[in-house]
């Protein structure tokens, strides 16, 4: 008979395959980041070149070998005056200006009248208004250069060439994008949000302004940002209709280091510094903005009217309402088992019943 063995059987053990899957995920996850850091080098090379630049000699900008920094004698020799001298050459200070009416114009004019026609487009329905969205997103095929001409053309009969105007009215008859980024956030917006304040008293008017814009905050910011951008750099608008120099924006400021035969590019770089900071303050300071969802204008402390008159805490992460009473909780927008009731933005109040 044969005799069974008692060897206890050895286990298998599952640590080398994880071993392996785990070294290919740190694999990948270098190879990844290390294409990343390439990258990120090849887009600041020319900002570093910039800031190089803006700290030299005008003799010192094309020397070879050249030198991140200027040296002389073995030392650092960093030209800060530059920044200064170049500002103080031309009259950027009335650049300044300019760009700034023109800047702060446009990004009002996109918000008011992007929201109004977003709104229009996502609430107020009609047997044309999908024929007309459609329209308004073929505008987004068409090519900029086209409309250069006739609008030119337009503002010439008008007698607006050589004023701020042609750089300001259009943004107050919309933009196609925007439009259509706001139209899409607001139909996110639960239309039961509408229909309380409309019980409420509102009008159509106040329930944008009211209840729909204060619930849009990443959205505006988004238009603001790339408005402010858009039009803080701009240079081939000013350059078509800007003629006295007295009126030039600081990108057609900037062009005027530039000679037939010589460019002041010690003093170019160190004003193109200057005028980035409020790109890149505007961008960082605001940057959250862009990956928050949508928010009420309740912000802690929000009022059911059905259970028991309770006070319940507003978790803004997960849109969640808790209430101080065990079990009391539930998601916001789960419209099926919470019907809102009331809006008071003043009072930061939601009613639900």
């Amino acid at each position: 008979m044969a005799q069974l063995s008692k060897t206890a059987p050895v286990p298998v053990s599952g640590r080398k395959p994880a071993l392996g899957i785990k070294n290919l995920r740190a694999i990948k996850t270098i190879i990844v980041y290390a294409l990343l850091i390439g990258l990120s080098a090849l887009f600041i090379l020319p900002f570093m070149w910039m800031v190089s630049t803006s700290l030299k000699e005008q003799r010192d900008v094309f020397t070879y070998p050249p030198s991140f920094f200027p040296i002389v004698d073995g030392q650092l020799a960093l030209n800060w005056q530059n920044y200064a001298r170049g500002w103080n050459i031309l009259p950027f200070n009335t650049f300044l200006r300019n760009s700034l009416i023109v800047t702060i114009a446009n990004v009002i004019g996109n918000l008011l009248s992007c929201s109004l026609v977003a709104f229009g487009f996502a609430r107020l329905r009609s047997r044309i208004s999908g024929f007309l969205f459609l329209l308004l997103l073929a505008t987004l095929m068409i090519p900029r250069e086209v409309t250069i001409v006739p609008r030119f053309l337009l503002f010439k009969e008008v007698g607006l060439v050589n004023t701020l105007w042609p750089l300001i009215l259009p943004a107050w008859f919309g933009y196609p994008f925007f439009i259509f980024l706001l139209r899409q956030f607001f139909m996110s917006i639960p239309r039961d949000l509408d229909e309380a304040a409309r019980m409420d008293g509102a009008s159509t008017l106040q329930i944008l302004f009211r209840v729909i814009l204060p619930l849009s905050g990443p959205a505006l910011a988004t238009v603001a940002i790339f408005a402010f951008i858009g039009n803080w750099g701009n240079y081939l608008d000013p350059l078509i209709y800007i003629r006295s120099q007295d009126l030039y924006t600081l990108a057609l400021g900037l062009n005027l280091f530039r000679g037939t035969n010589f460019t002041q590019f010690n003093y170019l770089m160190a004003v193109s510094i200057i005028t980035l900071v409020p790109v890149l303050v505007t961008f960082f300071l605001s940057q959250k903005l862009f990956v928050q969802g949508v928010q009420l204008p309740a912000e802690g402390l929000v009022h059911v009217t059905t259970l028991a008159d309770d006070y319940y805490h507003f978790d803004r992460r997960s849109h969640t309402l808790t209430g101080r009473r065990a079990g009391n909780s539930f998601r916001l927008g789960d419209l099926v088992r919470v019907e809102v009731a009331r809006v008071d933005v003043d009072r930061r109040e939601l009613d639900f019943r």
